[in-house]
């Protein structure tokens, strides 16, 4: 039987395969082991590209339509509903399907090997407090996977999969707190691990506490954007009638990933155009007006995505806005950044707290933190998982390929 393990991330996916007894994860674009969750359909093209090629044409200027964050549509009414592609509708589902498809099909040339049976990672909340909407998430994911050709199809939380993979270096019995800071979500598992423990099928026992929040990457680009990008589009902005300010909504929309291509409609543009007409700055009204009629969306959530980056190792970053304005720019400081961002990190904090004390922990009896996930490059994320812990050792994780790496791990237990 060939299996697998898959993370279909929010930002990123990988996929990783066994060779021997060892997991490792598949080059599915060139020589990259992981693959940006971003499709593009060019309008009039025959085929769709992913990953880095989806957004390459997108940068390009083809003509067509990129989306991205589509894990995020899992759990929601979205995920039943369509959008416009040029003349023709098309499902979120069938959009994951296409995606996926591509994913395993890659997959299985490098492998050399059909894969029928897969390990999926999910985070432990797709949906925060409504277990009905994460059963439907799951089984939506579950139900894609077996239509693209998976025979076997089985799950595991993603924090408890990143844990596998730190397992694989652990030399001695310790409790670690496994923190995997995502592009969607905030999961956090709190398990015990050893060199004994690697071959056991059953490790339910091992597992302390194990729980998360929909908080991750996109939503740091969210607020990053509102509070830099957005007021050059007109965000809070005055009306003319006095007290009222520009409608929040389309800025909001705009700031998410996952909304950006609702916005591109014609009952939308002709809502922008009577606001113009109504605010004391149509000007900025018009920039905004500009990027949705040129559908910019995605190069500007691009852009502020790579400011936050920057945020990351600078004390400020310049998001370059000449594309929409020329000379325009919107600069942005690490604390101004860190301020804007203070209720997610609180949000994080308080998990782990939950965490320790579902495990009936104190922060002492952690020997160890796990880190993985792009997020926890953000300075302000890692200070709030750590000052909880203050005594424990830190590791650092493959940011992107621990937990495939860990479901593949689980696929060779499950499977072989």
């Amino acid at each position: 039987m060939g299996y697998c393990g898959l993370d279909f991330g929010t930002s990123n996916t990988t996929l990783g395969v066994v060779d021997g007894n060892a997991p490792r994860l598949i080059a599915l674009e060139g020589a990259e082991t992981t693959l940006p969750s971003a499709i593009f359909f060019g309008f009039g093209a025959g085929r769709a590209e992913v990953g880095r090629a989806a957004i390459d044409a997108y940068a390009r200027g083809i003509d067509g339509r990129l989306m991205r964050s589509l894990k995020s549509v899992l759990g929601t009414d979205l995920i039943d509903q369509d959008t416009l592609l040029d003349r023709n509708r098309i499902g979120f589902r069938a959009v994951l399907q296409r995606l996926l498809s591509e994913i395993r099909a890659r997959a299985e040339e490098a492998a050399g090997h059909p894969l029928d049976a897969v390990v999926h990672g999910r985070p432990v909340h797709f949906v925060d407090g409504d277990d009905a909407a994460d059963r439907r998430a799951e089984d939506a994911l579950a139900e894609i996977a077996r239509a693209i050709g998976f025979r076997h199809v089985s799950f595991q939380f993603e924090p408890i999969a990143a844990a596998l993979d730190y397992e694989q270096r652990v030399e001695h019995e310790e409790v670690a707190l496994i923190a995997d800071i995502g592009g969607g979500t905030s999961d956090f598992s709190i398990v015990r691990l050893g060199p004994d423990r690697r071959r056991a099928a059953d490790r339910a026992a091992d597992i302390l506490a194990n729980d998360g929040i929909r908080v991750g990457g996109t939503d740091f680009d969210r607020l990053l954007s509102l509070k830099s990008a957005m007021p050059h589009l007109g965000y809070q902005s005055p009306m003319k009638r006095p007290g009222l300010l520009a409608p929040n909504g389309y800025f909001t929309d705009l700031s998410t990933w996952s909304k950006i291509n609702f916005l591109y409609t014609p009952k939308v543009m002709a809502e922008i155009r009577q606001v113009q007409r109504e605010s004391a700055r149509p000007e900025l009204i018009a920039r905004l007006h500009h990027v949705l009629e040129e559908h910019l969306g995605h190069r500007l959530a691009m852009t502020v995505e790579r400011g936050k980056i920057g945020l990351s190792d600078q004390a400020a970053f310049d998001l370059p806005l000449g594309w929409i304005e020329p000379g325009l720019a919107a600069g942005f400081a690490r604390p101004a950044f860190e301020a804007a961002t203070d209720e997610l990190c609180r949000s994080i904090a308080g998990m782990i707290r939950r965490c320790l004390a579902d495990a009936g922990l104190g922060p002492e009896r952690i020997d160890a933190v796990f880190l993985t996930g792009g997020s926890t490059l953000l300075p302000n994320v890692r200070r709030a998982i750590l000052d909880e812990l203050p005594e424990s050792r830190v590791v650092e994780g493959d940011k992107f390929g621990s937990v495939g790496l860990g479901l593949t791990i689980e696929a060779m237990l499950r499977y072989n």
